[in-house]
């Protein structure tokens, strides 16, 4: 048997959903599982068999009867001994079955301690471990196949592959630095920098990747905005399939940021609808234009909407300033679509421009476009079987990467200093190294494991 030195005690959880079911598990992991599961089962118990017993009481009671399945270290999830008691699914037999492993020695765990096990044990790595929660919390079967991919080193093995090529740029380029009294000067050699716009080219995609996956993980997300009574209510409400909004013909009745989750293409969305854009006189529907500006500014999609009756105004091209003003000062690239609502109030005889996007809640005209739209490259990356789920982390990591690689191939350029190269590319390679954490503080493994689930 064996277990993490790090991690000695022996820890259970109700590893099942909360509620009632046909079956509920406790899980057992540690040094002492196999001892407190033959405890209270009163019986010997062999890895690899799954074996009905008897869960036994103090006084040698029944509380149920039900499978163990032990897994001896390191065959196991964690890496370490794991038990697993199968039992009925009430909530009182598990609490009383939990109750009594607790007593026979073990501990209650933490949010994503059986995951971190696995991790400190090399079972998975951190990028593979985030996947888990990934797969389970995941919104809809892109994210599902998306996170499976991920759980399964997709993602890492892309991200150790650039390890191995920094690696070994790093390794050529300081060999180059312990000979710099020769007459050859090695990093005259174009191999060096093909090699480096390989690693970048290949960082970049990657980042690309990453940034699609962290939409699936997240949600994309979507900000309505336009002026007062431009019908972004209306059209919350029929990406929502319900009455999520109040909708009247008085203007600024939304005062606040209302929020819907939906799926469109099978890709999770996080719909915001705002206040109407204007100079508000009153306290509270100033609060909610603000508001609607922060929700803005946070969207991946902002769809602004112009009433197709009245025309783009000189408020709404004031209002289309302001946003490129904002995204131009932020460095943020949210994708900008300008639609036209209200499209059956206008006078068919009339023709609609054609580069115009017109959509009506009423008739349903026009909201195919607006949700391939919406979607974008997403959908198209959701059919990809090479596909992975990111995480923001993730993201932020490989953009920290590509910022000192970018810096190399400067360095490689212009000045040809083999120490500042070696450097860039050391740094690169521990922010690489985050992801699957080869290098990572223990206060950031506390923030992701502690966001799991119990029992997970």
């Amino acid at each position: 048997m064996s277990s993490s030195p790090s991690s000695p005690d022996t820890i259970a959880a109700i590893a099942t959903a909360p509620g009632t079911g046909g079956i509920g598990i406790v899980r057992l992991s540690g040094a002492d599982a196999l001892n407190i599961a033959e405890r209270l089962s009163h019986s010997n118990l062999q890895s690899g068999l799954i074996q009905f017993r008897q869960f036994l009481d103090t006084d040698a009671q029944a509380i149920d009867h039900g499978l163990c399945l032990y897994f001896q270290a390191p065959h196991s999830f964690t890496g370490e001994d794991c038990v697993e008691l199968q039992a009925h699914g009430g909530a009182i037999v598990l609490d009383m079955l939990l109750e009594r492993v607790c007593a026979l020695g073990a501990r209650l765990a933490r949010a994503g301690e059986f995951s971190e096990r696995a991790f400190l044990n090399g079972k998975v790595d951190l990028a593979q471990a985030e996947a888990i929660a990934d797969l389970i919390e995941s919104g809809s079967r892109a994210a599902t196949r998306a996170a499976m991919r991920s759980l399964e080193g997709r993602f890492s093995a892309q991200v150790n592959g650039l390890v191995d090529a920094l690696v070994e740029l790093r390794a050529y380029i300081e060999a180059a630095l312990d000979f710099a009294e020769e007459e050859i000067d090695f990093l005259d050699s174009g191999d060096i920098g093909e090699r480096l716009n390989d690693s970048l080219q290949r960082l970049q995609d990657l980042l690309q990747q990453a940034d699609q996956g962290r939409t699936l993980q997240e949600g994309l997300g979507v900000a309505l905005a336009g002026l007062p009574n431009a019908g972004k209510s209306s059209l919350l409400n029929y990406l929502a399939g319900y009455e999520a909004a109040i909708v009247t013909e008085i203007e600024g009745t939304t005062r606040d940021v209302l929020r819907e989750h939906i799926s469109l293409r099978g890709i999770p969305i996080k719909i915001n609808d705002t206040a109407g854009l204007r100079e508000a006189q009153n306290p509270v529907e100033r609060e909610g234009v603000r508001r609607a500006w922060e929700s803005i500014g946070q969207a991946d999609v902002v769809i602004y909407l112009v009433d197709a009756a009245k025309g783009l105004t000189d408020a709404d091209q004031r209002i289309l300033d302001e946003l490129a003003r904002i995204r131009a000062e932020s460095g943020a690239n949210p994708r900008l679509l300008l639609v036209y609502s209200k499209s059956d109030l206008l006078d068919p005889a009339k023709p609609c421009e054609q580069e115009h996007l017109y959509v009506s809640t009423h008739t349903g005209s026009g909201m195919d476009a607006l949700i391939d739209g919406i979607t974008g490259q997403v959908a198209d990356y959701n059919q990809d079987n090479h596909s992975f789920m990111a995480r923001r982390r993730h993201v932020d990591a490989l953009q920290r990467a590509l910022e000192f690689l970018h810096q190399a191939v400067n360095s490689f350029e212009h000045s040809r200093s083999g120490e500042l190269m070696a450097e860039d590319l050391r740094q690169a390679q521990h922010c690489l190294n985050e992801i699957t954490g080869e290098f990572t503080s223990d206060d950031l493994l506390g923030k992701i494991f502690s966001s799991f689930c119990i029992g997970k």
